[in-house]
């Protein structure tokens, strides 16, 4: 079999006008940008303070623990909307399964909730 490249030149024409167009306008901006750093542009913003510690210090565990539980919480939720537009097609057998997946996402959230994965002291 061989293969038509003639069917990608879109896809390759594309390509070449987006890294044209992105390293063209980056390059401009930095000819023509403005050059007058100063001791404020030049500082890092710390959330208006100064920075105090190390940039390497450790953060609490918990704070992860919440990140990942708010992914896997929102990944979850994310499949109720195509559920939900699907519904009349895809009858009973669908909204068993999604009924079965909602009492395991609220076991879920509920045995977290429990444990205290939510709560912050």
């Amino acid at each position: 079999m061989l293969l038509n490249l003639a069917a990608y030149f879109p896809v390759l024409l594309f390509l070449l006008i987006g890294l044209g167009l992105g390293g063209g306008l980056v390059s401009l901006g930095k000819l023509l940008g403005p050059r007058k750093p100063d001791i404020h542009k030049n500082s890092p913003y710390e959330c208006g303070f100064e920075a105090f510690g190390d940039a390497r210090m450790k953060f609490d565990v918990r704070y992860y623990l919440v990140a990942i539980l708010f992914i896997v919480f929102d990944l979850e939720t994310a499949f109720l909307f195509p559920w939900g537009v699907a519904l009349r097609d895809i009858g009973w057998s669908g909204f068993i399964a999604m009924m079965i997946f909602l009492l395991e996402f609220m076991l879920g959230f509920a045995y977290i909730w429990r444990r205290g994965g939510l709560s912050w002291e």
